[in-house]
């Protein structure tokens, strides 16, 4: 009988993992000065959201569908205006984000490839230079 594959979740290190990574991202988005106008002073809910997001993103529990519904990402990022530049500055911290939380390797392939195409996926404005 075969098993079932082992979701990414739980071989990025589940929770903790999760946690770190969005305790390192956000304060850096904070810094950041094309992104910081996008989130709200108090990032304390958005880092709620984004560790129920990611957790149910990477396979682990639907903690954020159980709270908000289905995620709608595109939808739900409409308001803000997001360019190829925004995306590539949100990937450039989350990018230093997986550094901070020790993710490697295989593991780091993977959330990288799904990472990279949503950020791509949130785009909802021409480069600026049009």
């Amino acid at each position: 009988m075969m098993s079932e594959p082992i979701a990414l979740y739980e071989r990025m290190g589940g929770d903790p993992t999760i946690r770190k990574i969005v305790q390192s991202f956000y304060p850096r988005v904070q810094k950041d000065p094309l992104l910081a106008p996008l989130f709200p002073e108090d990032i304390e809910e958005t880092m709620e959201k984004q560790r129920r997001f990611l957790t149910q993103f990477f396979g682990g529990p639907p903690l954020y569908s159980q709270v908000y519904g289905h995620p709608r990402l595109r939808a739900r990022h409409m308001p803000f205006p997001i360019t190829p530049r925004h995306a590539e500055a949100w990937l450039r911290n989350m990018d230093v984000a997986l550094d901070d939380a020790n993710i490697t390797g295989l593991i780091r392939e993977e959330m990288w490839s799904r990472l990279s195409f949503t950020a791509a996926h949130m785009v909802n404005r021409p480069p600026e230079d049009q």
